[in-house]
């Protein structure tokens, strides 16, 4: 941590990622650590200010999520959001109980005392959820903001900096949450919004040439957001010290393949190997329906393809990767332990046993719409910076049941005529991710003067801010019309189209 930071301590919330959204948003660096962390480590590089995430649990447990006391000697400002909240009167000599009714959704706030805290914050609509209450909040703390059913919704010892709320300011239902949040890290602790995307790309190229040093490094090439803009930062560090190697599994959309090769090796003068794999893919999948089974073969036969060609490489130490922060805080999450789980390359399969290269992950702490922002300083093309997110086994999980050749054909012309008419009608950038189904369902339709028996297509577009909750984007029922007219129109083997309304959860955003 430098100094001029936000320390967010988490104790399991599902929303702890939104508070460093947040933060970050108002050019203040952060990290999330898991709440184990020790008071040494914190000491040590101390931030400029603390928030305590939210967390399932009652501080009253036997076994609650804790943390040292010894947090509140540094004289660091401390933000207590929910459970946090609850927390900081727990240890501070308050008392929490548990409260025969469950407050959860939308509540009014009712501002009691003046306080820089709730500077140019005018709408009171905020997000609740808890199923404890404050009965006593500790000496030297005061009101500073109530609800009907909360009448500790906010409270602060001004004079050491330490604020508690019980509702969730970084959730978006909490509509200006955000200004809450800003008035706690740059007005109340004093950060100064000096974190921009320029001084990370030069801080980054500085490191990887300090790691690296005149050693090699290969890098697992998708074509996708992630491993593009981590190919272009290492590109920009060292060069010509760096390979990237692109395995087509022959699931790609249609021409991808090309199109990746094309970029990379007219734009970026770095080593870029080709490895045209599709027929071994093809094969190895063949008679497979079980959606699990297809994932672990595509990983599989992809770390094959991959370690062959990274082993002609003489010289290479290092393997970069495009994990990014979401994946390194849900690792360390007090739900899952804190064990370091590392993310498996293109998200196909583990990284090989006996791999003997070091990890180098210049993007792990930036979340993806701070990776795009990257990619755009870098210069990396639009068409992939404000690509939609693709699954490491491709069209196979987007192709239910056995996989053929035909039906990558079928599924990669469908495909591209729907993206076309997203991208016609100005809609691109405001979907997460669209994408077409090819269902194993063949039904009965009439062309011409014809009967015909031909596969069913599903059609899907979500909006989302991380792929985590999804919502379902509301297409013109024109467009819908006019989308299913050209792809049955243009693509052999559909005659019949159907869109899916399902957000996430229940469903989840691919079909398998």
């Amino acid at each position: 941590m430098s100094h001029n930071s936000v320390l967010i301590i988490d104790f399991g919330s599902q929303v702890t990622q939104l508070i460093a959204r947040r933060v970050r948003e108002f050019g203040v660096f952060c990290e999330v650590k898991n709440f184990n962390i020790s008071f040494e480590e914190i000491k040590k590089n101390p931030p400029q200010a603390i928030i305590f995430s939210g967390g399932p649990s009652s501080v009253y447990e036997e076994n609650a999520p804790k943390i040292s006391p010894q947090i509140f000697d540094l004289n660091i400002p401390i933000l207590g959001i929910c459970y946090g909240e609850q927390l900081i009167c727990d240890m501070l000599g308050g008392k929490v109980e548990k409260s025969f009714e469950r407050e959860f959704g939308k509540a009014e706030i009712e501002i009691v005392k003046d306080s820089k805290f709730f500077k140019d914050f005018q709408n009171r609509q905020v997000w609740m959820s808890h199923g404890d209450h404050i009965s006593k909040i500790p000496q030297g703390f005061e009101v500073i903001a109530k609800t009907p059913k909360a009448p500790f919704a906010g409270i602060a010892n001004e004079d050491k900096k330490i604020y508690g709320v019980q509702f969730h300011p970084e959730v978006y239902h909490s509509i200006d949450g955000a200004k809450i949040l800003k008035n706690f890290v740059v007005e109340i602790a004093g950060c100064k919004p000096n974190w921009s995307m320029k001084n990370f790309k030069n801080e980054q190229i500085l490191e990887i040439k300090k790691i690296v040093g005149d050693k090699k490094v290969i890098c697992g090439l998708s074509g996708g957001v992630d491993s593009s803009v981590v190919a272009t930062l290492i590109n920009e560090a060292i060069g010509k010290q760096l390979t990237c190697i692109f395995v087509d599994h022959g699931l790609l959309r249609k021409n991808e393949g090309e199109q990746v090769k094309e970029i990379f090796t007219k734009n970026f003068a770095t080593n870029f190997i080709y490895c045209d794999a599709k027929k071994l893919f093809l094969d190895k999948l063949k008679n497979i329906s079980d959606p699990e089974q297809k994932r672990k073969i595509i990983g599989k036969t992809f770390i094959e393809v991959f370690d062959e060609e990274a082993s002609k490489i003489e010289g290479a130490e290092f393997l970069a990767q495009g994990t990014l922060y979401p994946d390194v805080i849900e690792s360390s999450h007090p739900n899952k332990g804190a064990s370091q789980t590392i993310k498996s390359h293109h998200n196909v399969g583990g990284l090989p046993e006996n791999m003997k290269l070091k990890l180098l992950e210049p993007v792990r702490m930036l979340f993806k719409d701070e990776v795009r922002a990257l990619g755009r300083e870098l210069g990396v093309p639009e068409i992939i910076v404000s690509r939609h997110p693709f699954p490491g086994p491709g069209l196979a999980i987007r192709i239910l049941g056995e996989i053929t050749e035909e039906k990558i054909k079928i599924l990669q012309e469908a495909d591209a005529v729907y993206i076309d008419e997203i991208k016609k009608a100005g809609l691109y950038d405001k979907i997460w991710q669209a994408f077409c189904a090819l269902l194993p369902v063949k039904t009965v339709g009439v062309m011409g003067d014809a009967r015909t028996y031909e596969y069913v297509l599903a059609l899907r577009a979500v909006t989302s801010v991380d792929g985590m909750t999804a919502e379902v984007y509301n297409f013109e029922s024109s467009f819908l019309c006019e989308v299913s007219n050209r792809i049955i129109n243009e693509v052999r083997g559909i005659n019949r189209v159907v869109y899916d309304y399902t957000s996430k959860p229940p469903g989840t955003i691919e079909w398998e």
